[in-house]
């Protein structure tokens, strides 16, 4: 049975943890669906893990469409969300307006997600929720400002705390159906938990979210980097490289 906003919600209010994890490409969605994962993300974080950029920030509308309709043919069941990559939303509504749609006119999106949730961004969540389309917000670390704030810990003073939470509330009051939060302090990610209504999906923010989402290449052992927060249950880089080792040994053996 394909997993729906009210049974994201639902799982909330039962306190059952809620498992999201990144695709990019059909082969991997399949199997993150097969194997029982409540929300897939078409993150930006392609821009790094699949294209090989520094940063989220080069990857376009249009490479995130097409990577999302090849992960939306290998998802049945899984809550699809598609990231919204830099500059397709930030300079208007109306811009936002055009690229959402695309979204979802164009690919099997559920909903799509925006970073930060200051008072223009809240305006515009506002009205794309108005316009029917379920939007996931986005506070914390947020890539697409790396050139400002880096990728170290958000909200680790009072003042930043407070701002992390007041744009929490505000996003709430636009409209999400979820919020991710991603490296902040754990104990500022459990209190928003228990002061929001909708789902926390937490990256580096503790366990005190709702939920958790990692980048799947770092699940899986494939990146080349990996975050402190994020655990590796396999080393697919060294698996693979011994495989396609040991099948260019067996092809440049001499033939009898």
């Amino acid at each position: 049975m394909s997993v729906t906003i009210a049974q994201l919600q639902k799982l909330k209010q039962q306190k059952k943890p809620i498992t999201a994890l990144t695709a990019s490409d059909y082969a991997i969605a399949k199997l993150l669906d097969k194997a029982g994962v409540d929300m897939i993300l078409v993150g930006d974080s392609l821009a790094m893990v699949t294209l090989g950029y520094k940063n989220t920030l080069p990857v376009t509308l249009d490479a995130m469409i097409h990577h999302a309709q090849a992960v939306g043919r290998g998802v049945e069941n899984a809550f699809l969300i598609v990231d919204m990559p830099f500059l397709s939303y930030q300079v208007s509504t109306e811009e936002a307006m055009r690229s959402a749609g695309r979204i979802f006119k164009e690919t099997d999106a559920r909903g799509i997600k925006l970073e930060g949730g200051y008072p223009d961004m809240v305006t515009t969540i506002h009205k794309l929720v108005q316009a029917g389309m379920p939007v996931m917000g986005h506070v914390g670390l947020t890539p697409q400002s790396v050139h400002r704030i880096g990728y170290r810990v958000q909200g680790s003073t009072p003042d930043a705390a407070a701002e992390i939470l007041h744009q929490s509330k505000a996003l709430v009051e636009a409209g999400i159906f979820a919020l991710l939060l991603e490296n902040i302090p754990a104990e500022l990610a459990t209190q928003i938990t228990k002061l929001i209504p909708v789902p926390t999906i937490g990256i580096g923010a503790g366990q005190g979210c709702d939920g958790q989402i990692l980048v799947t290449h770092d699940v899986l052992g494939l990146s080349d980097w990996q975050p402190p927060f994020a655990n590796k249950y396999v080393d697919l880089n060294s698996i693979i490289t011994e495989a396609v080792k040991q099948y260019c040994q067996d092809v440049r053996k001499p033939k009898n």
